[in-house]
């Protein structure tokens, strides 16, 4: 049976990073996964600013931007008749917005694993664990073609996404759940231009940003007791969000055409799963998953690969000194995740109060106070902590 420091299942944001990751600090890794790449699948597509200072310092900004994923460097965010806009702020010369197609983001991440050391094997589907006195020592495999086998290694990561099997075959229960709070509906669009544009009222948000093949994505949020009457007729529903609630948008759509078929989802789930046990650890949407609303899950994915390794540095092979490190990982992947998690669940009430709007209204008199405001839009900041400043 063959023996890896690391094995990884999942090979998309989370489990492709964290794969070069621990490549590159020296370990023998394998990275399966059961689809077959280029893959897509549905995601708010947009790298929070963490997450593009990891891409830059892991070398892959740069080769992302030559993919043709545009630069988007202007900010807009609206509510009712108010509009606060102006530049993306720049960090570590990063001075724009990155939102890329996922078949082409996730297959530049694999491609860096592979170059990193990393073996990658698509198409392989993770059936079980093992274990010995405990302690998970590895995983059994199923190819698409019906072969199966297993192998062993020092540390099983689960990246398999929210409804991870990995994590059901560990016993990763959930240490908090919420009730879903919104659905989402996904389209492209040709001959939209766009600048990163959020659009909000009470019961609605649209989210706009530009991406690959000169197309323009822009989703639609609805509360969550809405999506039965939405998945009747996701096409009006839709379009009538862009009307209510972003009306100078629409009438640019109108010369515009939307391509691929608009997809979405009711499934938005909101839990923390017990991320980390003996031999095995979980990351990105496997650990956390909620709502999408607040477009961090890239960034976040990123930030936890980085925890990870650099929580297990050199200490891999030594049994109490990895335990000690995945201690650490959960720690740290609390304090990380749990204020992010509360602002996509209150984002994600999708009300606006009195109190909201007249804040609004007093910073887009005050362009210092305007530009705090939008940066939340780029970086991971709590939107109470501007609130103070309105003094």
């Amino acid at each position: 049976m063959d023996l890896y420091d690391v094995v990884v299942v999942g090979a998309r944001s989370a489990g492709a990073s964290t794969a070069m990751l621990f490549a590159r600090a020296g370990y023998r890794v394998l990275l399966l996964d059961r689809a077959r790449f280029p893959s897509d699948t549905l995601s708010t597509q947009h790298i929070h600013r963490p997450g593009l200072r990891l891409l830059n310092r892991w070398g892959l900004l740069g080769r992302l931007a030559d993919t043709g994923c545009p630069p988007v460097r202007r900010i807009s965010y609206s509510l009712g008749d108010l509009r606060l806009e102006g530049p993306v702020p720049v960090e570590e010369g990063i001075d724009a917005v990155y939102a890329p197609r996922r078949f082409v983001l996730d297959s530049l991440v694999i491609e860096a694993a592979v170059e990193s050391g990393a073996e990658f094997r698509e198409g392989c589907t993770v059936t079980g664990v093992l274990t010995e006195g405990g302690r998970v020592t590895g995983v059994r495999w199923r190819t698409a073609a019906g072969a199966t086998g297993g192998v062993r290694a020092g540390l099983v990561v689960g990246a398999d996404g929210m409804r991870s099997p990995l994590a059901g075959h560990v016993g990763a229960g959930l240490e908090r759940e919420d009730a879903p709070k919104t659905c989402v509906y996904y389209g492209y669009w040709e001959g939209l231009p766009a600048q990163f544009e959020v659009y909000e009222r009470t019961g609605r948000l649209i989210g706009v940003v530009g991406t690959h093949d000169g197309l323009t994505l822009v989703a639609a949020y609805f509360p969550q007791e809405e999506f039965p009457g939405v998945r009747r007729d996701p096409e009006g529903a839709y379009l009538e969000a862009l009307r209510t609630t972003a009306p100078e948008l629409a009438a640019r759509a109108g010369s515009a055409r939307r391509v691929e078929r608009l997809r979405g989802t009711g499934s938005q789930l909101n839990f923390f799963r017990r991320p980390a046990g003996p031999g095995w650890v979980l990351v990105g949407d496997a650990a956390c998953h909620k709502d999408s609303i607040t477009g961090t899950g890239i960034s976040d994915a990123f930030e936890q690969a980085a925890l990870l390794v650099e929580s297990v540095g050199e200490g891999l092979h030594d049994e109490r000194a990895a335990a000690a490190a995945l201690d650490r990982y959960a720690a740290g992947h609390r304090r990380l995740m749990e204020p992010r998690y509360r602002t996509a669940l209150d984002t994600a009430r999708l009300e606006v109060t009195p109190e909201r709007e007249e804040f609004t209204r007093w910073i887009a008199g005050d362009p210092a106070s305007a530009g705090a405001f939008l940066s939340v839009a780029v970086s991971h900041i709590d939107p109470a902590l501007l609130v103070p400043s309105a003094g």
